[in-house]
């Protein structure tokens, strides 16, 4: 599986060099104003994705190169997810706790990244936080009732920039995109969302052939 990288990561802030009353007292309440709202989408997203320790969902993916596929997904937090796509695509990703593992079936090639190593590792922690200094918030938006976050790996920025997209009413994830080297960027919108469902760990598994009999997700 290709690493994903970004190339430039904007800081959420920029520090401020001299004292508040340098600046005009306009700016400086926008500043603070805008500080407050970026903390608070923050707690508003932790939140949200603590609570979330299982869930299943249809997905659609669209990379700016026109590529198109869709398949189901199932999730457990922490480090736990699959992603298995409709045929006729031979690929089967699957997160085990330890690793990514990238799945061609029609080329019986398997390929194996630690976890933490790839944008798949923020989502999935146990304690999620846009505080820990291992995660980098490069960016936060607020437009037409959809939040969005950009993160990074603070210490491995090949590993890939991670755009998660939230709705605002009711807050949800909705789709996280993924930015390459090559800025070619790759959305995985959800759908058909379940949170709490109970999930078969041989899910999160590479275990060649169709599912266990009576796993069907989606």
């Amino acid at each position: 599986m290709r690493r994903f990288a970004a190339a430039v990561l904007l800081p959420v802030m920029l520090a401020l060099a001299g004292p508040v009353a340098a600046a005009p007292q306009s700016e400086a309440v926008s500043q603070e104003a805008a500080l407050t709202t970026d903390q608070d989408v923050l707690r508003k997203a932790e939140a949200h994705l603590q609570a979330i320790r299982t869930m299943t969902a249809r997905f659609m993916q669209m990379s700016s190169t026109g590529a198109e596929a869709e398949g189901a997904m199932a999730l457990q937090r922490p480090g736990r997810m699959r992603l298995e796509y409709d045929a006729p695509s031979p690929i089967l990703v699957v997160a085990d706790g330890r690793f990514l593992i990238y799945v061609d079936e029609k080329l019986n090639q398997v390929s194996h990244l630690p976890l933490e190593s790839t944008p798949a590792g923020i989502l999935l922690r146990e304690n999620l936080s846009f505080a820990d200094p291992e995660i980098t918030v490069a960016a936060t938006r607020s437009k037409a009732s959809v939040v969005e976050i950009d993160v990074a790996m603070t210490n491995d920025r090949a590993a890939g920039l991670m755009t998660l997209v939230f709705s605002e009413e009711p807050f949800a994830l909705r789709q996280w995109r993924i930015t390459d080297a090559q800025g070619t960027e790759t959305a995985v919108t959800l759908y058909n969302v379940r949170t709490g469902v109970d999930l078969d760990q041989r899910l999160f598994k590479h275990i060649p052939g169709p599912l266990p009999p009576g796993q069907s997700y989606r």
